[in-house]
């Protein structure tokens, strides 16, 4: 194990996103939390204070609306009968002070009586111009928020209407007082303040400790750079990928899935149902199968695909489908040409036997002395094999076709059956068709007309161009002489793994042919002979030109 120098700064693993974001949760929380407790606590001091001053106002106003207040002033000792009265008062609405004074300011009532006499330490102005007002000032008790008011005499003998003023009232609440019931609203706001502080944090931390393992501990650039690779990864490998919801919806989808599929590559698809995307019904049934499909063979509207699907579940709910597509639409194009070479060389090899044999034949005659005979057997022979070859050669020019032809005779002979190739056939080019997709079509549709006919049948082959509508067509057509069409045949008969031969593996050649065609424009049609057997005929356009004897590929 490496250890790092002790000289050399050891460079920390950056903090997790889920670290990140509870850091800054924790922080948001805090600041939330201690601002509205300020907000709190400014809005309970303005609250007290205003709350003070509406009790002493009603005091005052109580106080100097009272008619026995008013008969005290105007007694000979007004203090003797306003002091209890004052404390009375005072007691009762819970002020600090009542004071009940003349209009020069010297006070007839005081909570202290040795204050009694004194003039009032405040200001009284407004209230001799007949306005009640209210002030924060330091008197004998200290600082207080206080109100004073007139008193006035019953009767309306004053210049305003109202009567004449003959005395002031003051009540006021210690600022103390205000602080003390303000210092108890803190101190409630302040455990509700400490009780949603370790609450969200809380919260937070349960929040952030199910995205840690979510997020595998990975801190932000760590997640974008798995991102860009899982982005990456997507597009650049050739097999597709397909990932389905529950509902059958497309969760995931690269460019190999797109293109397997025949999707264009800007058509939005996420979200998008996979029955309501044009696929066969075959490949659809697939996709939303609920059971694993292994290297199924599907076809779309121009490719092979092979499909392995594997649904993701908990044990009991399914949740989805992971779906891997393969292309396999150049391998069976190569399968069928190395099926044909193979047949060839099997035939060749079974010729070669025969040859041996009836080269022993012709030197057992010539030892024998029959020498005519030698000759007469050697060159029948001869002819025989030479005819099918001179009239395959010069009737199609196309090589691969040609050898497809010869080889499919040889191995058609083997199984007893005569392949032969009708006189109206002659191609001299495969205006832009490539020699793989004639390999498919013509190459299945022989194989299914041999094994309908083994043994002792007969299949006939017609390759021709047609030069109408321009700029022409090439037509394949098998026939044979067996049992025709299934009756319950109808328009399955090319749909995959619609077969008559028992067991698996089969149910795919003529589905290809029909997919071949298609992709070219062309035709496929199939139908029972009058006189027994059955035909197929492919009709594919040509596209373009070429010169003759031209080899397409």
């Amino acid at each position: 194990m490496r250890v790092p120098h002790p000289r050399s700064p050891v460079r920390s693993r950056p903090r997790s996103l889920a670290g990140q974001l509870f850091a800054m949760q924790v922080v948001l929380v805090a600041v939330v939390v201690a601002g509205c407790a300020l907000f709190a606590y400014v809005s309970g001091k303005s609250q007290a204070r205003d709350a003070a001053t509406h009790r002493a106002r009603a005091t005052t106003q109580a106080v100097a609306d009272s008619p026995s207040v008013r008969e005290a002033i105007r007694s000979g000792d007004p203090s003797k009968r306003l002091q209890p009265y004052a404390e009375r008062v005072r007691r009762d609405t819970g002020v600090t002070f009542v004071t009940i004074m003349d209009t020069d300011g010297r006070r007839w009532t005081h909570p202290d009586p040795d204050k009694i006499g004194k003039r009032f330490v405040g200001h009284i102005g407004p209230a001799l111009k007949g306005r009640t007002f209210d002030e924060t000032y330091t008197g004998t008790l200290g600082p207080s928020v206080r109100v004073v008011t007139p008193v006035r005499e019953a009767g309306s003998g004053g210049p305003d209407g109202q009567g004449r003023i003959i005395g002031l009232v003051s009540a006021g609440i210690a600022v103390d007082a205000i602080g003390r019931q303000v210092s108890s609203q803190l101190t409630a706001i302040l455990a509700v303040a400490g009780g949603a502080l370790a609450l969200g944090a809380v919260g937070t931390y349960v929040i952030n400790a199910r995205l840690r393992r979510h997020t595998h501990g990975m801190n932000a650039a760590e997640l974008s750079s798995l991102y860009e690779y899982h982005q990456a990864t997507l597009h650049a490998v050739r097999e597709g990928l397909l990932l389905l919801d529950g509902q059958g919806r497309v969760s995931l989808i690269n460019d190999g899935a797109r293109l397997l599929l025949g999707r264009d590559g800007k058509e939005p698809l996420v979200g998008r149902r996979v029955a309501n995307l044009g696929l066969p019904p075959a490949l659809t049934e697939a996709l939303l199968g609920t059971e694993s499909r292994v290297d199924e063979v599907h076809l779309t509207g121009e490719r092979v695909v092979v499909v392995n699907t594997a649904p993701v579940d908990d044990g009991e709910e399914q949740h989805g489908m992971v779906v891997t597509l393969r292309d396999h639409t150049e391998l069976r194009a190569l399968a069928g040409e190395l099926d044909s070479v193979r047949g060839f060389a099997e035939a060749l090899r079974s010729q070669a036997h025969e040859a041996a044999n009836r080269l022993h034949t012709v030197v057992s005659l010539i030892e024998l002395g029959r020498v005519a005979e030698a000759v007469r057997f050697a060159t029948e022979e001869l002819e025989l094999a030479q005819a099918l070859t001179d009239r395959v050669v010069s009737a199609v020019r196309e090589p691969v076709l040609a050898a497809l032809l010869l080889g499919k005779a040889a191995q058609a002979k083997e199984r007893g059956v005569e392949l032969t190739l009708s006189p109206d056939s002659a191609v001299d080019d495969m205006a832009g068709l490539p020699g793989r997709d004639l390999v498919t079509v013509l190459g299945n549709l022989i194989d299914n007309a041999v094994e309908a006919v083994s043994p002792a049948g007969q299949v006939t082959v017609t390759v021709r161009r047609t030069h109408s509508p321009a700029p022409g067509q090439l037509v394949l057509r098998v026939t044979d002489n067996g049992p025709g069409l299934p009756r319950d045949a109808g328009a399955r008969l090319f749909e995959r793994n619609w077969t008559t031969k028992p067991g698996q593996g089969h149910g795919i050649g003529l589905a290809l042919v029909r997919q071949t065609a298609g992709r070219h424009g062309g035709e496929v049609e199939a139908r029972d002979l009058p006189g027994g057997g059955a035909e197929f005929e492919v009709r594919l356009p040509l596209h373009q030109e070429a010169h003759s004897g031209e080899v397409l590929r």
